[in-house]
């Protein structure tokens, strides 16, 4: 068996490969430029068609979301835009609604006060007046005292004075 084995190697290694036998080399390169021509026909009629309508099909995608997104940056800054400009709107609207209430407040104080101020001055009249009739009450009643005083007086010193004299002493004292 064992010679066998050898005999099949040694036939094996005198035939070597066959690719690399160069009695079958005008085979291969013929065979080899048949299948790059084939290769190539089914490449340029089939695959790359549609690998180029494919490329084609991408681009044009591309380039219509390219287009939307750029439209949609615009619709986003025209709406920032007009957001800003409510935004300023909205608070020129309520300095202008503030400046407002603080006249109206302003004018309610100021008809408040002059209220306040008719009703002080009203007040202050009636006071004078209590106190001009309290003065007069208490000028009178000084005057009364005066005379009963200067009657008791005069008794008490053991003189006599009518109340004629009493009342006309008194009378000249008090006016000064």
């Amino acid at each position: 068996m064992a010679t066998t084995t050898t005999e099949h190697a040694a036939e094996g290694a005198s035939a070597g490969m066959p690719q690399l036998d160069f009695s079958t080399f005008p085979n291969q390169i013929f065979w080899l430029l048949v299948t790059l021509v084939i290769i190539y026909i089914v490449m340029s009629r089939v695959a790359l068609p549609r690998i180029g309508g494919v490329l084609a099909n991408r681009k044009g995608t591309i380039t219509s979301d390219l287009r939307a997104a750029e439209e949609l940056k615009q619709k986003a800054l025209e709406a920032e835009r007009a957001y800003n400009d409510a935004l300023v709107k909205a608070r020129a609207d309520a300095a202008k609604i503030v400046a407002d209430a603080k006249i109206d407040i302003q004018k309610d104080l100021d008809k408040a006060i002059a209220k306040a101020d008719a009703e002080i001055a009203a007040k202050t009249v009636e006071a004078g007046k209590a106190l001009d009739e309290i003065r007069a009450g208490a000028a009178e009643a000084i005057a009364t005292v005066a005379k009963d005083t200067a009657k008791e007086l005069v008794a008490a010193l053991g003189g006599s004075a009518d109340a004629r004299s009493i009342t006309s002493a008194v009378t000249a004292r008090l006016k000064g």
